[in-house]
């Protein structure tokens, strides 16, 4: 073995000694020789003396290391063996070099020395970076049982990779997870189901079949009930309030919510379909955060159309269904209630300031101009907040540019974010996403807000307001707008070119009174129309140049129909409209025969556009939320970044074969 330092530092001391006697034995030569000569042999005889006393101590010490290291090796051998837990040293080529009998049982092998661990325990991964000192942690599962495996790296030496070595201990969680399991699937979770539009659904079938289908509801619930062994009772006329259990829960994820159909193929000769919406609240800590996330997770079913259930977990939603179109309501109560709340809300601010989404197009542009002409009536002032006029309203921002009418109605985002203050009332218009908006900083500015807005849910949204319309059903926002001008007690005035901007943005969104239009959207157009509209003039704010012609031939001629169902095309030119001419074509492609949804892509400032359109029997909003994006079931869309325009193609086709493959195995069933 070798010297310990100590005993090195021992010898140095020696030999510095011995030099000095013999600088004095040749100092003594000079004046006695004699003496000289008698002193160095006895020097001589010391210093062997020395050295041999100092080897034979070297000796039994090294002795004495080498019987205590064996010692020490035999009592860490027991320490292992003796351990209660499965336990082995490796080294760090994978080699076992020491286990315990624990150990050898889990392995199933009596002998395992200088065994490779890979091939025993194939879920071990020893390829990680060195660790020194710091334990890890993988889990396995083995012979059936699972084990987290805790594992520390040491080192015995100072250089090369085979000084390391590996400690393993196997930990049993088998019956700790199964306990585990046991114990989240009887934790209750609390739902709220709620009858879309009851009182109309009711009210669309003959008065002698109601208590039929208000039995046959009731039933079906029932069903659920007992299939789920859950607790089910009627809260109010069409809500209900269940508990169950989340295993349960688990069976209805799989099965994709089955209540939501055998609820659509309710029929007693009623014109009104029969759906639900389902909010579930789940992981909560008390039964109090459940029912919360229950609420919650109901309203967002219901701003998103109804016939869905949202299953809310603390940080993360679920949807399931989403099929039905969302029902007119037949009333205009609520958008009087809307439009007296916001004109006192109006009166009460001093500053007004109005903004869509980003990138406007004519339903949000529209729906702006007609927010300023309320303030304007209220002789308040209000401006728009836009930071550029884009292609899509272009026509119409010019214009309302040289209006004197409208002067000064236009500011950029700092000067908005300078103007704003807590008490400035903020309205935020076609967008219910505070990313999405014109001007975000504003809504953590503002303590008044009002959005309105009539886009389906997304989980993005505008919490704190003092005034929220977000209705699903209505055709467009600038319908919105139109019903609150029409129905507020004082009478609005409106200049032409706002009632132009208005109807524009009811027949964009429309596409020309084709889709999603109700009885209020034409009542709405009409009172447009008696107030100025110009219908001629709405259509010139939509012409194109013929650049946007050849882009869109591009677009059909990159066309490919998946499943003779749905269309996907794109473009690559980059031009400033590319969000507009991508839309059109989508809204074209519905003519070819047999398409009932489309798709298609296009690319701007290292940003990719997509546009959906459905004739109604596909969701493009469920397949575009999948992207970030959303809009309603045949009007729908995305932005994606850092995204090339192949992969969001690839992307976006791989949403659609997911939703035909569901599409047949729910018809196999």
């Amino acid at each position: 073995m070798e010297i310990k330092p100590k005993m090195k530092k021992n010898v140095q001391e020696y030999g510095l000694y011995t030099l000095l006697v013999i600088v004095q034995g040749v100092v003594l030569s000079t004046y006695n020789p004699v003496a000289a000569i008698i002193f160095m042999c006895l020097l001589g005889v010391v210093l062997y003396r020395a050295l041999r006393v100092n080897e034979a101590r070297t000796y039994e010490w090294n002795e004495y290391i080498e019987s205590l290291s064996i010692k020490m090796d035999e009592t860490s051998k027991k320490t292992i063996e003796s351990r209660p837990i499965p336990i082995c040293v490796i080294k760090f080529n994978g080699k076992i070099f020491m286990y315990n009998e624990l150990f050898s049982e889990i392995a199933g092998k009596r002998s395992l020395l200088n065994e490779d661990i890979d091939e025993i325990f194939e879920d071990i991964e020893l390829d990680k970076d060195l660790n020194e000192g710091k334990e890890m942690y993988t889990d396995i599962v083995h012979n059936g049982r699972q084990y987290t495996v805790i594992y520390k790296v040491i080192k015995n030496g100072e250089d090369s990779s085979s000084d390391y070595m590996m400690i393993l201990y196997m930990i049993d969680r088998t019956e700790y997870r199964k306990m585990r399991k046991q114990y989240l699937d009887n934790k209750n979770v609390i739902g709220i189901i709620e009858v879309d539009g009851y009182d109309e659904v009711l009210k669309s079938a003959r008065e002698e079949n109601r208590s039929l289908l208000t039995m046959d509801i009731e039933r079906t619930l029932s069903e659920l009930e007992t299939t789920s062994k859950a607790a089910l009772k009627r809260i109010s006329g069409g809500r209900f309030f269940i508990v169950m259990t989340r295993k349960e829960l688990k069976k209805l994820e799989s099965e994709k919510f089955e209540i939501l159909d055998r609820i659509r193929n309710i029929n007693r000769g009623n014109s009104l379909p029969v759906t639900i919406s389902f909010g579930i609240g789940v992981e909560g800590e008390t039964v109090a955060d459940n029912f919360k996330m229950a609420t919650g997770a109901l309203d967002l079913a219901l701003g998103r159309g109804g016939d869905q259930v949202v299953v809310k977990t603390n940080d993360n939603f679920a949807f399931y269904g989403g099929k039905s179109k969302a029902i007119e309501k037949k009333t205009k109560v609520k958008s009087r209630l809307i439009g007296h709340a916001l004109r006192e809300i109006i009166m009460q601010s001093e500053h007004i300031l109005i903004m869509g989404h980003r990138y406007p197009d004519m339903d949000a542009m529209g729906a702006a101009v007609g927010i300023y002409d309320i303030c304007k009536s209220c002789d308040k002032k209000a401006n728009i907040v836009l930071s550029s006029i884009n292609e899509a309203i272009d026509i119409f921002g010019n214009k309302v540019r040289k209006n004197e009418y409208y002067k000064g109605i236009f500011i950029n985002h700092s000067d908005a974010i300078e103007l704003c203050k807590k008490d400035t009332l903020v309205v935020v218009l076609d967008t219910h996403r505070p990313s999405f908006t014109e001007c975000p900083e504003l809504l953590d500015i503002s303590e008044k807000i009002v959005v309105i807005d009539h886009h389906r849910r997304g989980v993005e949204f505008i919490s704190d307001t003092v005034l929220l319309f977000h209705e699903i059903y209505v055709s467009s926002t600038s319908e919105m707008v139109t019903e609150l001008i029409q129905y507020m007690d004082q009478d609005i005035k409106i200049n032409k070119l706002t009632a132009d901007g208005l109807l524009a943005g009811i027949c964009l969104d429309t596409k020309n009174f084709a889709f999603k239009t109700g009885v209020r959207t034409f009542e709405a157009a009409s009172f447009l129309r008696r107030i100025g509209a110009d219908t001629i003039e709405v259509k010139k704010l939509f012409n194109s140049d013929i650049s946007d012609f050849i882009v869109k031939a591009e677009i059909i001629q990159n066309t490919k129909i998946i499943n003779n169902r749905i269309c996907i095309g794109y473009t690559t030119s980059e031009i400033d409209n590319v969000n507009i001419i991508i839309a059109k074509a989508a809204d074209e492609l519905l003519s070819i025969r047999d398409v009932d949804a489309s798709f298609v892509l296009g690319q701007k400032e290292g940003k990719i556009f997509i546009s959906a359109r459905s004739l109604g029997d596909i969701n493009v909003h469920v397949m575009m939320e999948k992207l970030g994006g959303g809009g309603h079931i045949d009007i729908a869309g995305a932005q994606l970044k850092n995204v090339s325009l192949q992969k969001a193609y690839k992307m976006v086709h791989e949403i659609i074969e997911k939703y035909l493959e569901e599409e047949n195995q729910k018809e196999e069933k």
